[in-house]
């Protein structure tokens, strides 16, 4: 039997604020645990939680990029829950007058084309704390769990996509599209590996071409994109076999471990009602105006899709490198700081796209721990274009670069001896020379066609590039060469 896969996206950004979203304590992440959490946050009888302003700022730049309502009125609600990690009992969001109404953010498939993802809606609510097991346990399994409320009452923006995925290829096309729209916009990190964006994945499966939606289960707290599309992978694939046997599906919350590629059942069906949302009594309705909402738009950075196409225009690149370049911004900032200096930026871009990240992902960096700035690199990307440096003397400069070896590009050429000899009288004598001692190759090339004379000439470069250590022009020997055979 055929299946439509149907998924929808709840993705949980925390925002960048220094402080709370209703106490003054620090949201620095990093700290010894429950050093970072104040009587407000544990909601102390005698407390009253006071809204942060930043964090409306925060929201409404999100709602003015997505092209969203900008809820004008908005209202809070304690959502009722029992959980070791939520001291108060309670977590105060809002329901039904969320600062962000409907919105739509566009992706690019593979394929070239585009598609709409409708967003139903962004809510500010505060996180709750975190539950820490592995460092109290034993090979056994005994032990206990460990609290710390370091994260609770750290403000966060919940999204809340309609169903319009069809695929985890398009559902990890939209988180990467949030996550570059977000880190772009500065109102989060974007740092997964610490919780500031985690994404809870619904999916139901339904007969090909039926109207009506299946029973959805949702698999919580993905802190990675290659996560997320291993668990929507794992869960479609056990409730095909589910529905193929005859049986049915469980509305429920379920967890995935993506180091075991396996999921558990959290707990079962799970609605609104169950939560007993009431309005919370601490905190008024909050009413912004467009005066406001007109600072926040005047606040909003160059958008990724507006940066993709001045990445396009301005630097000539194509779609594929403008893409990647433009998604991040931290990366965006770095490749215009090695193009200004390197003066090509074409170049600039293969080589942070291919050396460069390549290198950031061996060793789990992240631009801001790059030991290599733009500046160098852009250095690098001009005695590259100069020919003053072959490409396999480029990254042995790049590694020195990285290495920590030199700060200066020009020095470390002259160090290693890498600086590339393009003189053409000297490349000719060694030519010359080289040749030489080679007539049965001459003569071989000589009387083969143009196809087999291409796979020829490597036959002579190694013994010039030998002859000149590693120095010589490549290029120019290529012309040189061309000359002297084929007179």
């Amino acid at each position: 039997m055929q299946w439509d896969v149907v998924i929808g996206l709840e993705i949980h950004v925390q925002l960048a604020t220094n402080t709370k979203i209703f106490s003054g304590s620090s949201t620095a992440y990093g700290a010894e645990p429950n050093t970072q959490a104040n009587a407000v946050d544990l909601a102390m009888p005698g407390t009253l939680p006071v809204p942060n302003e930043q964090a409306f700022r925060y929201a409404v730049m999100f709602g003015l990029a997505i092209d969203a309502e900008i809820g004008r009125r908005s209202v809070f609600e304690r959502k009722n829950y029992f959980y070791p990690d939520l001291p108060k009992g309670y977590q105060t969001t809002q329901l039904e007058q969320p600062i962000v109404g409907p919105g739509h953010v566009e992706i690019d498939l593979p394929d070239g084309s585009t598609k709409t993802i409708r967003i139903h809606h962004a809510h500010l609510e505060e996180d709750a704390g975190k539950s820490l097991h592995e460092a109290f346990f034993d090979e056994h399994g005994h032990g206990m769990s460990g609290i710390d409320l370091n994260r609770a009452g750290t403000p966060l923006i919940e999204v809340v996509t309609e169903p319009d995925m069809r695929n985890a290829e398009e559902a990890v096309a939209f988180a990467k599209k949030l996550h570059s729209l977000v880190t772009s916009l500065g109102i989060c990190d974007g740092d997964m590996s610490q919780g500031s964006m985690r994404f809870d994945v619904n999916i139901s499966l339904k007969p090909k071409g039926q109207d009506e939606l299946g029973t959805r289960t949702e698999t919580k707290n993905l802190n990675s994109f290659r996560f997320m599309e291993q668990a929507i992978a794992h869960e479609v694939e056990r409730q095909m076999d589910i529905l193929e046997d005859g049986g049915e599906i469980v509305q429920e919350t379920r967890l995935y471990n993506g180091d075991r590629d396996e999921s558990r059942s959290m707990r079962t069906k799970e609605e609104a009602n169950d939560y007993r949302y009431f309005p919370c009594p601490d905190l008024l309705p909050v009413e912004i105006d467009d005066s406001f909402i007109e600072d926040c738009r005047s606040r909003l950075p160059e958008l990724p899709d507006a940066r993709k196409a001045r990445f396009k225009e301005q630097f000539g690149l194509n779609d594929y490198d403008a893409s990647l370049l433009s998604g991040d911004a931290k990366l965006a900032s770095f490749f215009e700081e090695v193009a200004a200096r390197g003066k090509d930026a074409k170049l600039a871009a293969n080589w942070i796209l291919g050396e460069f990240s390549a290198r950031l992902n061996a060793e789990d960096k992240s631009i801001a721990d790059s030991p290599i700035t733009g500046a160098q690199l852009g250095d690098l990307i001009v005695r590259i274009a100069d020919d003053s440096v072959s490409s396999a003397g480029a990254k042995k400069v790049f590694e020195a670069l990285w290495a920590g070896e030199n700060d200066n590009v020009d020095a470390i050429i002259d160090a290693k001896g890498l600086k590339q000899v393009s003189d053409t009288g000297a490349l000719e004598k060694l030519v010359d020379e080289v040749l030489a001692g080679m007539p049965d190759q001459i003569q071989q090339y000589q009387e083969a066609d143009d196809k087999k004379r291409k796979k020829l000439m490597g036959g002579f470069m190694g013994p010039l590039m030998k002859a000149s250590k590693g120095q010589g022009n490549p290029k120019l020997f290529t012309e040189i060469l061309k000359k002297k055979l084929e007179g």
